[in-house]
């Protein structure tokens, strides 16, 4: 059966209470996740190009977002049973120690409920800033996710590499889920679908159409073949195109292999809030 997450996005408009709110309500409506994205500084002008959208500018002149990890936190002290899920986590701008530490106590507080969703980032200027190189991201979260799973894996922990390093360690709490939160990689692609195959255990794709779904798994295919994998060992989070929000669309997504439809639930009171999630509901139903 298709389950049903949300995607919602908090900045300093966004009240405590309102956050508390929005959470306990599509919990107690049966959503089964809740995503929060992440960029940690947003600007007037950019020249690198938002990927989902046609002019590759972000929509609506976003300024600033909270912490996904911290916010997060305050969404699992106030619900019980929905999972939480980082959408997207830019790892290559973080350090892995630091943010494998901020997972696994996020899972352990939570009762084992995150889904930690990875990738590496699309604004070059966001990386500048931060003093992180643009050139070799990819490689240097291939490079994190290693550090971060024997962090949450090994009783004492050590690595070596090209860009981190450190001698044996210990760091607890452990997650609660074993081995470790699942990886979901988000992108669509061939390197993205390639992390998927390798290092995954789900794939997040974004603005998708069932063209574009149906497109990605014949590419993901064969890519998890390689690997000795079947394109069951994975789960598929998916976030449709505005214009394929309907019942007959989301279908067709399920229909192609989507485990989670997660749908952008944005307003500005708990009102609307309640009339959005309802109306989403119906078309999961």
């Amino acid at each position: 059966m298709l389950k049903l997450g949300c995607q919602m996005a908090f900045n300093e408009h966004t009240s405590p209470e309102y956050i508390a709110a929005a959470a306990a309500m599509v919990e107690n409506l049966g959503y089964h996740s809740f995503w929060v994205p992440e960029h940690v500084l947003f600007f007037p002008e950019y020249e690198s190009k938002y990927p989902y959208t046609e002019d590759g500018r972000l929509q609506g002149d976003p300024r600033s977002l909270l912490d996904p990890l911290t916010a997060l936190t305050f969404v699992a002290a106030n619900t019980n049973r929905i999972r939480l899920g980082t959408g997207i986590c830019l790892v290559p701008q973080r350090n892995p120690v630091y943010t494998a530490k901020q997972v696994a106590d996020l899972d352990y507080l939570s009762g084992g409920r995150v889904d930690f969703g990875i990738g590496i980032g699309w604004l070059k200027e966001e990386f500048a800033a931060l003093g992180i190189p643009w050139a070799d991201r990819a490689g240097r979260t291939e490079e994190c996710i290693g550090v971060m799973k024997t962090l949450w894996c090994d009783e004492i922990s050590r690595y070596q590499g090209k860009y981190f390093a450190f001698e044996a360690a210990y760091q607890n709490p452990k997650p609660v889920q074993h081995p470790h939160p699942p990886l979901i990689f988000g992108g669509e692609s061939v390197a993205a679908l390639k992390r998927v195959a390798t290092l995954g255990q789900g794939w997040f794709t974004y603005n998708v159409t069932p063209e574009s779904l149906s497109q990605g798994i014949n590419t993901l295919r064969p890519l998890l073949q390689e690997q000795g994998r079947e394109l069951s060992d994975i789960s598929i989070f998916v976030t449709p195109n505005r214009q394929h929000i309907n019942r007959e669309s989301i279908q067709h997504l399920e229909s192609l292999g989507a485990e989670q439809v997660i749908l952008p639930l944005f307003a500005n009171n708990t009102d609307k809030l309640e009339g959005k999630a309802t109306r989403y509901l119906e078309l999961t139903q």
